[in-house]
């Protein structure tokens, strides 16, 4: 017998089901077992939920029911604020679309040629996950067609408005039918939230699930600090906790350079993500973070927007937001899927007010502690487990992870524990390797062959 929050609970086909067993999916999170009757009701939704919830799990259960696998137009689209989100969703849709075959799920980003995207979409698509910019480019052009849309997701709609997607949103939506189910999830409800949700949506149903963190996963501690400390105490408390990755929030692209180049000087491994960075370095900066090979990631919050990190067991906010409701979601990247997480903040002050709004959102006191009660600095270096190669191939030459992974064990030498995470991106890829082996695993890659092909290889 099924419980309300079994898959199996909902009127879904049986292939879609059995796929959803064979991926893990027994029972729904508290987002899809509260969004998906009403979406399978094709009814407009407004979700409010974070990264981690099993959001997208939701929308492309509810994208993939209605689809008609037999017309080859786009039927339903994602739009996402950045590729590296609209790349985990697409990939998560092809999971789930596995049980139909043939599904054609394409992402179109920015930052990548517009041509072969163009090629694509004349094969026939019935999904397309894409940021804003590129996608009106599409539509404009007519290379997508959206006349034949069910179904229209915005997802992570806050970050999308924070990047100033807005009038690129609305501009797509008059490409699309009136008759369309509109899907919108955001982590946090600014006011841009309300005005989108009232010119695009019909009616919607208002969902809101484990929003609140689990308090006991995420331990809070307060610091307070004059302004010319903040560096300074950064430091000071990264050589305390001593965590393997931690991601500082800072407000300007110039504050988030000035604290990576001094956290580097003091042996601290950093590095900087803000909206300066090229594609092509932002990518670069995600991988080594991603795969251990940089210990602290400072970054605005607009910047990490679509970041998805797991076992993040640390976050330090060196100002304080200046929302309750964007302390949340910041502190809300470590302490997940059941691991402590631990949330320091700075707070000088002028940022006062910033603290007891946070407070008054907790319903509780803050926990404040002093500075000095943090260990001496002992000027030890903190550096990462692993360090990133980056091979001058990728996804276009035909690279494929196991080419990488059988080269690292045979000419390489390493065993696969000594391997971390491999990511492959058009062009080229990045692999971890155990920090101390790398130089002689890169002399030795760069001096065999790779797939039969001699590559560049270099330490990043």
């Amino acid at each position: 017998m099924s419980t309300p929050t079994d898959f199996a609970s909902l009127p879904l086909p049986a292939a879609l089901l059995t796929n959803l067993a064979d991926l893990g999916y027994s029972s729904m999170t508290a987002i899809q077992a509260q969004s998906l009757p009403v979406i399978l009701k094709g009814l407009d939704v407004i979700a409010q939920a974070k990264t981690g919830s099993g959001k997208t799990a939701a929308f492309g259960v509810g994208i993939l029911s209605p689809l008609n696998p037999r017309y080859f137009g786009c039927q339903a689209l994602v739009l996402c604020p950045t590729r590296e989100l609209a790349d985990q969703v697409a990939k998560e849709i092809r999971r789930l679309a596995r049980a139909e075959g043939n599904i054609k799920v394409l992402t179109l980003c920015g930052g990548v040629p517009f041509g072969p995207q163009v090629g694509s979409l004349e094969h026939g698509v019935h999904i397309v996950v894409g940021t804003p910019g590129r996608v009106l480019e599409h539509a404009r052009k007519g290379t997508l067609d959206l006349s034949g849309l069910n179904t229209l997701v915005l997802d992570e709609a806050d970050r999308m408005l924070d990047m100033g997607f807005y009038d690129s949103i609305a501009d797509i939506v008059e490409f699309t039918p009136k008759r369309r189910q509109t899907l919108l999830f955001s982590a946090t409800f600014p006011e841009g939230i309300q005005q989108l949700a009232a010119n695009f949506l019909r009616d919607p149903q208002h969902i809101k699930a484990d929003v609140e963190h689990a308090e006991h996963q995420i331990e809070q501690h307060f610091y307070e600090i004059t302004p010319e400390q903040r560096e300074a105490a950064v430091e000071r408390i990264l050589r305390h906790y001593r965590p393997d990755a931690c991601v500082a929030f800072c407000f300007t692209k110039q504050q988030t350079q000035d604290l990576a180049d001094y956290l580097n000087s003091e042996k601290i491994s950093a590095l900087a993500l803000h909206g300066d960075l090229e594609q092509r370095e932002r990518d670069q900066v995600l991988a080594l973070f991603s795969n251990r090979s940089c210990s602290v990631l400072v970054a605005t919050d607009v910047a990490a927007r679509g970041l998805d990190i797991d076992a993040l067991p640390m976050v330090i906010n060196v100002e304080l937001a200046r929302d309750p409701e964007i302390h949340t979601h910041r502190i809300g990247r470590t302490g997940r899927a059941g691991a402590k997480g631990i949330a320091i903040s700075l707070v000088a002050p002028k940022e006062g007010n910033r603290a007891s709004a946070i407070e008054e959102q907790l319903r509780k006191p803050l926990h404040w502690h002093a500075l000095n009660g943090l260990k001496e600095s002992d000027g030890q270096p903190l550096l990462p487990a692993m360090a990133t190669l980056c091979i001058s191939a990728g996804r276009k030459d035909k690279l494929r992870p196991g080419d990488i992974l059988g080269a690292l064990t045979g000419i390489g030498g390493l065993t696969g524990t000594q391997v971390g995470k491999i990511s492959i991106f058009d062009h080229q890829a990045f692999v971890a390797v155990e920090r101390l082996l790398a130089r002689q695993t890169q002399q030795r890659l760069e001096a065999g062959k790779i797939k039969g092909r001699s590559l560049k290889v270099r330490v990043l």
